[in-house]
């Protein structure tokens, strides 16, 4: 892939993790249509160690990713499942101070000028979106909301991301890619 352009089939899965079994569960992934735009940049730090008047020693720490998901609107879905809201009996959204959000899974696909590529972010939480509205000018221009991401190594394994680029040996697990949270595979011995 040279370049990389056009977000699409943008997803999310609920994260349970179960610290006795030290294993992560996800519900079955659900479609955040309308993706505009992710931003994501590492996470963690960088250290040097100085030795002999050069750097002798460097290391990076990953600790995931961090940034923003714009998208046309946010599913009611994701409102409820992930950030904690709840809908009344006369389909009112309730927002909670003390609501319990909870961690997913955020999937999306990346067009290329040869190939997709599509991506698996396994423990991620998300912040309440700002909330903006503006007046109808002369012409109509939709607005976006955002969702602030940071995205984390799981507890279970450290795994932070799964990207799978499509091939030709790999055309049936790519098509599947989203079908629930792919899961490292072990190559034949």
């Amino acid at each position: 892939m040279k370049v990389k352009f056009g977000l699409r089939n943008v997803v999310y899965a609920k994260a349970t993790y179960d610290a006795e079994q030290n294993k992560y569960t996800y519900s079955k992934p659900k479609k955040i249509p309308g993706g505009v735009n992710l931003s994501l940049s590492p996470s963690g730090d960088s250290s040097d160690f100085y030795a002999d008047d050069v750097i002798y020693f460097s290391d990076n720490t990953n600790q995931g990713y961090e940034g923003d998901l714009e998208i046309a609107l946010i599913p009611e879905s994701f409102l409820t499942e992930i950030l904690g809201e709840e809908k009344d009996s006369n389909g009112a959204l309730i927002e909670n101070s003390e609501a319990i959000t909870s961690p997913f899974a955020l999937g999306f696909e990346v067009q290329g000028d040869e190939k997709r590529r599509r991506t698996w972010l396994y423990n991620c939480t998300a912040t309440r979106p700002n909330q903006e509205a503006k007046t109808k000018e002369s012409s109509k221009s939709p607005s976006t909301e955002s969702l602030t991401i940071k995205s984390m190594p799981r507890l279970s394994d450290k795994a932070v991301k799964a990207v799978l680029e499509e091939t030709e040996e790999n055309t049936q697990i790519f098509g599947k890619f989203f079908e629930s949270v792919y899961e490292k595979t072990t190559l034949p011995a």
